[in-house]
């Protein structure tokens, strides 16, 4: 079933499908951590991160293919032209919170008031630019830590979303198996290299039968 055009807006595709999974709640302060989407819907969500390479290529190949994306973007990366990544968002993709620094080392580096500070900063860059505050938030690099989903949930996140799968260097990389399975979340990134990621992103969602939905949209976060 492909995605269909919403009345929420141009551009803006609706979920088919009807989600079944619900995301955890905020507990004792802390934001849940969804690293795969546990459902029996044929479904894939797509996630580009950072925003260093900016591209009219990225924006035409999302567009032919119909894909949104959830963009874990990061503000010192794209500060210097926000505005590229609305062409993105015109087309059913949302902006969410990548930091404002990108420092991989910020769970070991940092305490948590100064996590805390460089995730509403991006929260704050966000709404001023794109005039949505983000709910989900990926840790730069991938490692997160309590202090961390405390900090999440304390800027008003609901969620920080990992992965298990993503399209690098032109080919695709699984922590299990060798295919992609129904609600996987790939990485991606805006590098120079984008049409090869995509391009193996795309063979390997086609080869599993799987839709490109909304990562926000099933989660009902959007």
């Amino acid at each position: 079933m492909s995605p269909t055009p919403s009345p929420a807006g141009p551009g803006r595709l609706r979920n088919p499908f009807v989600p079944d999974f619900t995301l955890p709640p905020i507990q004792g302060g802390l934001a849940p951590v969804i690293t795969k989407i546990p459902t029996k819907h044929p479904v894939v969500f797509l996630t580009i991160d950072d925003g260093l390479v900016k591209s009219p290529e990225s924006v035409r190949l999302l567009a032919e293919n119909g894909y949104p994306a959830t963009l874990f973007l990061t503000s010192n990366t794209v500060r210097d032209n926000p505005a590229f990544f609305k062409a993105f968002m015109a087309q059913g993709s949302l902006v969410e919170n990548h930091t404002v620094s990108h420092n991989v080392n910020m769970t070991t580096q940092w305490g948590y008031q100064r996590q805390l500070d460089d995730i509403a900063g991006m929260q704050d860059f966000a709404l001023q630019q794109y005039g949505r505050k983000p709910t989900l938030f990926r840790p730069p690099g991938g490692a997160y830590s309590t202090a961390m989903r405390q900090a999440v949930a304390a800027a008003g996140l609901k969620a920080i979303v990992t992965w298990e799968a993503k399209a690098n260097a032109g080919r695709m990389d699984y922590q299990y198996g060798n295919s992609l399975r129904p609600g996987d979340i790939v990485l991606m990134h805006f590098r120079p290299e984008f049409a090869a990621d995509f391009e193996a992103f795309r063979s390997a969602q086609v080869a599993a039968g799987l839709e490109v939905v909304l990562l926000e949209d099933f989660l009902d976060v959007a």
